[in-house]
């Protein structure tokens, strides 16, 4: 059985010294997200009593059905989309999520900003960059990214606050990071969600301001 209380011990411990010894740490020490999609009820329960506040999930429904009622205790949990997001599942993800990370089109972005309003529960969105141009990835092309940032922010007047990637898994992640912090840069976007179980490591040495982190957490998913 996992030891979740220790993995959580670790990796925070980790994700500070990594910091610590990169170029970036004068800023604050980047935010580890558990990545909860299809872990079992008993590990989520076990991460929220050792102090865990903030988690991922990739999937809409699968996010409401296990977090509803957990809401209502945990008063304080940061939640975040870090799944694709499909056009009628919008409202739904605005009135649970604090963050999205993943809008990664036009259309997405037009149906958000048709149902942002004062009281929504989402404040801060992240783009979704396809840094390795894999066509079966979600997220803009770098070439396109600069101009998709600037129509999200001046046009459709999104609270747009960082960026989001998911390398190639045959790839060195580290040109990757490297290209996605020359994007947010430019665009003079803070936030940096990048790094997941294999790569975290590299992955706040390029600036991630936010990790992804699921098996080290939990231990590998049954399905």
């Amino acid at each position: 059985m996992e030891d979740i209380k220790k993995n959580l011990e670790y990796l925070l411990s980790n994700i500070q010294s990594l910091h610590k010894k990169s170029i970036f740490s004068v800023k604050k020490v980047p935010k580890l997200v558990a990545v909860s999609k299809k872990q079992e009820d008993y590990k989520i329960d076990q991460a929220l009593d050792s102090g865990q506040k903030i988690f991922g999930e990739n999937r809409v429904q699968e996010a409401i059905n296990r977090w509803q009622k957990r809401l209502e205790t945990y008063k304080d949990l940061e939640l975040r989309l870090i799944g694709p997001l499909q056009t009628n599942k919008v409202k739904q993800s605005l009135n649970l999520f604090d963050v999205i990370e993943t809008i990664d089109r036009e259309r997405i972005a037009i149906e958000i900003s048709k149902n942002l309003y004062v009281n929504t529960k989402t404040k801060s969105f992240y783009i979704q960059v396809n840094t390795g141009n894999e066509p079966q990835k979600s997220g803009i092309d770098p070439l396109e990214a600069d101009t998709f940032i600037k129509y999200c922010i001046n046009d459709l007047n999104l609270p747009i606050i960082g960026l989001m990637c998911i390398p190639p898994v045959w790839e060195e992640p580290a040109m990757h990071f490297v290209l996605l912090q020359k994007i947010a840069n430019r665009n003079n976007l803070p936030e940096l969600s990048m790094g997941m179980s294999s790569d975290y490591e590299d992955a706040i040495k390029f600036g991630a301001t936010s990790v992804r982190i699921g098996s080290l957490l939990f231990g590998e998913r049954k399905v």
